[in-house]
């Protein structure tokens, strides 16, 4: 099995991790060189930007040798300073029209990369969703996102440019002087370079380590807000802090780590560059002194030192972000690389619309392979019917739901409708056909009015308050501030059990499907709100096929077909009365609903007593 998108990778050898780079690499490019001319326009004003600063020390040189000559005219050095101004402009111009290029490109990357992890996230199966961790998934989508704009900017903001100053300069030093100087600097950028990257390649497996105890970190305190009413319920503040204490320990430790490591890779980088310029600046001394160099030159080698040096120290900490930067748009890409349990097969049909049957048969279901749910499951909702399924929790009834949704693919058998498997039918037609009220509902951090209107986006307000009034919903609203305009907070939050199950019931209703789903829809709501509410359900139910999951069997009387199942399979089947002749599980389970609902109504009739 995969494991799961939070969950970084063991220690990796150096090659392996190279590897890797390099492959997520080739993921990238292609969201660049879609933009290739922007590229190439870029790329051109790069090396433009990189000689005129190149020439810049030339020209300084020309300069200062021809003032220390008592025989040069006054207009030469004049021309020189009007060339100097111009070089460091056009260097400035030239910078800058790259960056104003490739600004889209690189928007656009990250654009298209997030949108396209977001995208698959909500096309995979229900089982990764119910497996992964949120804080850890956003952290590694936010900093995959970050990381995008970061590589690119340190690569043609940095890495290229100094590359190619390099290469100019050793040319320049290489036709205007002595071999040695070439061999200094060369020896100089070698020893940087392989120290940078061998101790960078040791301190991936630091930064890895990090950035696992702050993706656990954050998932630990997301997890703990969320939940934040059950926090509150058992006192717990204190044991979620300290929790969360613990986690914040361990990435103390990997932060300190790593800031320690990096201060030892600084200082060997500056012991290195410290070498190299001495050197450099000795033997050009030396050349001064035996008459060999000008002044002029002795200022050059120091300019071209200072721009060399300047931008290859700022190097040893752009290669360590780029790797990390690379370290993130892998952990990013992992995303997109998590397997889609369920897809559309290439030659999948849309659901055509009008009435709908629905048929399971000899159907199986394992949400792993050592835990069967369903055993061997058979019925039919003929077009326009209702059947209701019911049974002791964790017998299988919410996962035929599920099933239906196509949420998960059945084990064995078949479900279809209309005659057509579901395994056939594209996915956004199948859903599109069916309107489910979970037991469960989760509403938006929005306004009622928008998580009502979810069901239909498109929907006008006089469809969404029609609605509301069909779900007995707005009497509720209408006492409210804000109306329709009131935000329901977290997952809905603000509002009760029943208040977000009617919210659900009215998204329903709006979506009008051929097929709807009551997974205990009425479980949140009172006796009162449940009866005014169920001659809704009954005629939202009418004309259409419908699968009811109930609990309360009073509300499910009227359905054309019960089934009663246990431990995932059908023990019972048959209308209200003929489950009631038969004495069976469905008989047991109505006499006790009704002892119950005796005594509850008992109580609520007898007369208040106090204690002295």
């Amino acid at each position: 099995m995969r494991r799961a998108a939070s969950s970084y990778p063991a220690a990796e050898s150096p090659a392996a991790a190279d590897s890797h780079l390099w492959l997520t690499l080739n993921k990238l490019l292609p969201y660049l060189w879609q933009y290739k001319w922007r590229v190439l326009l870029a790329l051109s004003c790069l090396f433009t930007a990189k000689l005129a600063n190149v020439c810049v020390p030339l020209v300084f040189k020309e300069m200062i040798d021809s003032l220390s000559s008592t025989q040069q005219a006054l207009a030469l050095p004049a021309l020189l300073l009007l060339l100097y101004g111009a070089l460091r402009f056009s260097t400035s111009l030239f910078t800058e029209l790259r960056e104003i290029l490739f600004a889209r490109v690189t928007q656009r990357a990250v654009r298209r990369i997030a949108l396209e992890v977001f995208r698959h996230l909500h096309q995979l199966s229900l089982r990764f969703h119910l497996q992964r961790q949120t804080g850890g998934v956003s952290r590694d989508i936010e900093r995959g996102s970050r990381s995008i704009s970061s590589l690119i900017s340190y690569t043609l903001y940095s890495i290229l440019p100094t590359l190619v100053e390099i290469t100019l300069v050793l040319i320049i030093l290489f036709v205007r002087y002595d071999s040695a100087f070439v061999l200094i600097t060369l020896a100089s950028l070698t020893a940087y370079v392989v120290f940078t990257v061998k101790v960078s390649n040791w301190r991936i497996a630091i930064r890895r380590k990090l950035n696992e105890m702050d993706s656990a970190a954050n998932t630990r305190a997301i997890d703990s807000l969320l939940n934040y009413e059950t926090v509150k319920y058992f006192n717990n503040e204190e044991y979620e802090a300290r929790r969360y204490d613990q986690q914040m320990h361990l990435w103390e430790d990997a932060a300190t780590r790593s800031q320690v490591s990096l201060s030892w890779l600084n200082l060997g980088q500056q012991i290195i560059i410290a070498l190299g310029v001495t050197l450099m600046m000795w033997r050009a001394a030396s050349g001064v002194v035996a008459g060999s160099m000008t002044i002029g030159d002795l200022v050059l080698v120091n300019a071209f030192l200072i721009q060399l040096y300047m931008p290859l120290n700022f190097l040893g900490v752009v290669y360590r972000e780029i790797r990390q930067s690379l370290a993130d748009i892998e952990r990013m890409f992992d995303l997109l690389a998590v397997h889609r349990e369920i897809a559309d097969v290439p030659d999948a049909i849309p659901l055509m619309a009008g009435p709908m049957e629905i048929r399971f048969s000899d159907v199986d279901f394992f949400y792993e392979s050592n835990r069967q749910i369903l055993y061997g499951v058979d019925f039919v909702i003929p077009a326009g019917r209702t059947l209701a399924v019911v049974g002791e929790s964790g017998s299988g009834k919410s996962t035929l739901a599920r099933l239906l949704y196509r949420f998960y693919d059945i084990s064995g058998g078949h479900v279809r409708i209309n005659g057509s498997d579901l395994r056939q039918l594209t996915q956004a037609s199948l859903r599109a056909a069916i309107g489910i009220v979970p037991q469960d509902t989760v509403l938006f951090n929005d306004t009622i009015f928008y998580n009502i209107q979810y069901g239909q986006p498109e929907a006008s307000r006089e469809q969404v308050l029609a609605a509301a009034s069909a779900a007995q919903l707005a009497a509720f609203i209408e006492l409210l501030p804000d109306g329709y305009e009131t935000r329901v907070g977290e997952r809905g939050l603000k509002l009760s059990g029943g208040e977000k199950q009617r919210v659900a019931i009215a998204r329903a209703l709006l979506k009008n499907p051929p097929v709807l789903i009551f997974d205990e829809a009425t479980s949140a709501l009172d006796s009162k709100t449940e009866k005014a509410i169920q001659a809704s359900l009954d005629n939202a139910a009418r004309g259409r096929t419908t699968l009811v999951i109930a609990h309360r069997l009073s509300t499910i009387m009227n359905a054309d077909e019960i089934l009663v199942m246990d431990a995932g399979r059908i023990v019972e089947r048959g209308s209200h009365l003929k489950l009631l002749d038969a004495g069976g599980l469905y008989a047991q389970m109505w006499a006790l609903q009704q002892l119950e609902e005796s005594g509850d109504k008992a109580a609520s009739e007898s007369p208040a007593t106090h204690e002295l």
